[in-house]
């Protein structure tokens, strides 16, 4: 069957431009090749077919950019093939994953060392004429006018040439440990450091030349005494010298300690009168 040729210009234009549509629908155009039973006549528009175009060369005219100085004719030389650097490109088969990095280990911390428990005692400071003592309270509370202990401290003063009436410091004792937390470093050295301060603000206080009694174990440890088991002598401490004296609870219960101290007591005793 030939195709025959469309009527006007304007029709084959409008078909043409409906089959570019299809085509870009991807809807594939089919032109009957003989007269199909019992359909409706074509238009002629519709059985025309493109003759296939002879391929066209276009020549593309391509302008060098302008250069700011021409370079000499022997200096540009095309560079041969052979010559030039071979650029590798790395394939994904030949890359392998990198290893991971090796952590090194962490250097051990030494642990810190163990806190020491904190010591329990009360202390409660007095003064006698020009003699302060510190006094490891033997039941923790504040010494009564009929307690044992004080009527035993009041006989020690008075066989020193002291008032036997000693005058209260501090109402209320330092008892240690003094705060309810584990967090705080509240061992001995804490406690010396708290007691040593607090004794010698109300000796700088009170003036020079006071004596210094140190009654009790925890009153020795507190002051810097290294041997707590010695009493009866006078010591250089760490709030200046000092006359060592065993608890009241020891001396109530030992005899002989109470001779023995009233023996090492002769020597110092003009001294302590003296400063009345």
């Amino acid at each position: 069957m030939s195709d025959p040729a469309p009527s006007t210009s304007p029709s084959r234009a409008a078909e043409v431009r409906r089959r570019a549509y299809l085509q870009a629908l991807q809807l594939d155009v089919w032109v009957p090749r003989t007269v199909l039973p019992f359909a409706a006549p074509s238009r002629p528009e519709a059985l025309w077919v493109e003759e296939p175009a002879e391929a066209l060369v276009v020549a593309r005219v391509v302008r060098p950019e302008p250069v700011a100085k021409a370079a000499p004719a022997a200096a540009v030389a095309e560079t041969p093939a052979a010559n030039r650097p071979r650029i590798e490109i790395p394939r994904p088969a030949a890359l392998k994953p990198a290893a991971p990095p090796v952590a090194e280990p962490e250097p051990e911390r030494a642990p810190p060392p163990p806190r020491e428990p904190a010591p329990r005692f009360a202390l409660q400071l007095l003064q006698a004429g020009r003699c302060l003592l510190l006094l490891e309270l033997p039941t923790g509370d504040t010494l009564g006018a009929r307690d044992p202990a004080y009527l035993l401290l009041r006989d020690l003063l008075r066989a020193a040439g002291l008032p036997d009436t000693p005058r209260i410091v501090n109402e209320e004792p330092i008892r240690w440990p003094l705060l309810n937390s584990v967090q705080l470093d509240q061992g001995p050295a804490a406690a010396g450091e708290f007691v040593q301060s607090f004794v010698s603000g109300h000796q700088e206080r009170l003036g020079e030349g006071l004596g210094l009694w140190l009654i009790g174990v925890a009153a020795r440890r507190c002051s810097g005494v290294e041997d707590a088991q010695l009493t009866g002598v006078e010591r250089d401490t760490a709030l200046g010298p000092a006359w060592l004296v065993p608890g009241l609870d020891i001396l109530m219960e030992e005899p002989a300690a109470k001779a023995a101290l009233w023996q090492t007591m002769r020597p110092l005793r003009r001294r302590w009168m003296e400063q009345q």
